[in-house]
């Protein structure tokens, strides 16, 4: 992204002033602050600024928390990932031999919230402009638990993030929108009690690299391996989300691998042309999801139902909205997804990396089971087909119903005209109420279950016909 403005923050200041302005920022109240940390040039800057600036104070005045927070997708680029917890280790290990207030660590998202879960389990389909559902589930929330912990905890919080106003006239604007006059605070807009400090927004690209690159890290990472990242594949990073207008990462070195936000990952691919060839598998998954949003093959993979049960209809060009990924689409991107992973760990350096977590599949398989009637129980089957191993599976109990049962179930449904999936949500809401005392929550199910749209895709087309 080209710089909106070239003025070096050291044509007015000296880094003694920053340290100094950081310092007193630091020790005029006690709310703790949070560090946003992404791995990348800008956050590391700030945390480096700040590190050296509190490190001169004298130990009785540097008591207030300093957190230091990663956001971890669960999907990011798997090189980034290792800098980034490598990272979070030395500053824990340093920061409290030097007596000092940093805590690092990593936030999540919840394995029912992560980006395997709801695509392959749910059917979401691959994110784009108009359905970023990962954002807020990946990124957004599992910041916003930890701001909030430490706001019920402490009563307010200063955010510090490593943005820079140079970076885009939307930001400069945004920041300026919120400054709260005659101080160098923001306004967290979304956040009661909760305050945004910005530390390098008047740094220009070269203010950055500059200082980077002539003082050296002090918590014993090399700032030059962090260029050569950067050099490795198109720069740019994905900071600490903390709202959903946030861009896409996509085009960042520091983004998701999966993102389909974007039309195309330069990133990932310069990092395959520049010698990382076994991220090959991640890239061609990133791009079987990618080709799935083409208008022209939705269709193809996608029910034509909601989640919901429901249909939505656009009157307009007299089509259906299409919803969540078929079963069997999901079933062929779990065995890519695992096929990948057991590349990556024979071709990569770690020889233990996760694309997908036992946690994960355990919950894919429960969501498959209940919701999308997978009575043939294909995530262990899958699992084996591609791993040659196994998991501890959880045993089963909604019933023992199976893929004999289902195909009984087909051919009766079949001769009786009636929906498979219809019978085999009812049976399986029966079933899900077996041994309960009070069975009265079971009707509730079973009327939903009966107001969704159970008619064919052709039966709607006809009557979309009839009505234009």
């Amino acid at each position: 992204m080209s710089e909106l403005r070239e003025k070096s923050i050291f044509d007015t200041m000296t880094l003694d002033d920053i340290y100094e302005e950081i310092r007193q920022i630091y020790a005029s109240d006690g709310r703790p602050w949070i560090i946003g940390y992404s791995g990348g040039k800008d956050s590391t800057c700030a945390l480096q600024l700040i590190w050296y600036a509190l490190s001169t104070l004298p130990p009785e005045k540097r008591k207030k928390p300093v957190y230091v927070i990663s956001s971890d997708t669960l999907v990011e680029t798997p090189i980034i990932v290792n800098h980034v917890y490598g990272t979070i280790d030395r500053v824990n290990k340093v920061s409290q031999e030097k007596d000092l207030p940093f805590h690092a660590e990593k936030v999540k998202p919840k394995i029912a919230e992560s980006f395997w879960v709801n695509l392959v389990g749910r059917g979401y389909p691959a994110p784009q402009n108009t359905f970023r559902w990962c954002t807020e589930r990946m990124k957004i929330r599992p910041a916003d638990r930890f701001i909030l912990n430490k706001v019920s905890e402490h009563g307010e919080v200063i955010l510090v993030l490593g943005v820079r106003k140079s970076e885009s006239m939307t930001r400069a604007q945004v920041m300026s929108l919120h400054q709260i006059e005659r101080s160098r605070l923001f306004r967290h807009t979304r956040f009661p009690g909760t305050y945004v400090y910005a530390p390098i927004k008047d740094f220009s690209l070269e203010d950055v690299w500059g200082y980077l690159l002539q003082v050296p890290c002090p918590w014993g990472s090399n700032n030059r391996d962090l260029l050569a990242m950067y050099q490795s594949a198109t720069a740019g990073e994905c900071p600490l989300v903390i709202d959903d207008k946030t861009p896409s990462c996509g085009n960042s070195r520091f983004g998701c691998w999966v993102c389909t936000v974007v039309s195309h990952d330069r990133s990932m691919t310069a990092l395959i042309d520049s010698g990382q060839e076994w991220m090959e598998p991640l890239l061609e998954i990133r791009n079987v999801l990618a080709s799935t949003q083409d208008p022209a093959v939705k269709h193809l993979y996608r029910e034509y139902k909601r989640r919901t049960g429901t249909v939505d209809l656009n009157r307009t060009r007299n089509k259906i909205v299409p919803g969540p990924y078929k079963l069997q689409f999901c079933k062929d991107m779990l065995r890519k997804v695992l096929k990948a992973q057991v590349d990556v760990r024979k071709r990569g350096p770690d020889q233990q990396l996760t694309l997908i977590s036992p946690e994960e599949l355990r919950v894919i398989r429960r969501l498959w089971k209940v919701e999308r009637g997978d009575w043939e129980d294909s995530v262990p089957e899958i699992y084996r087909e591609i791993t040659g191993e196994d998991l501890q599976w959880v045993n089963d109990d909604i019933g023992c119903l199976s893929g004999k049962d289902a195909d009984i179930l087909e051919n009766l449904c079949k001769e009786k005209e009636v929906p498979p999936m219809l019978v085999m949500k009812l049976m399986t809401a029966e079933l899900s109420a077996r041994g309960m005392r009070r069975r009265s929550s079971i009707y509730p199910k079973i009327d939903k279950i009966l107001r969704e749209e159970w008619r064919s895709k052709e039966e709607i087309m006809r009557q979309l016909e009839r009505t234009k």
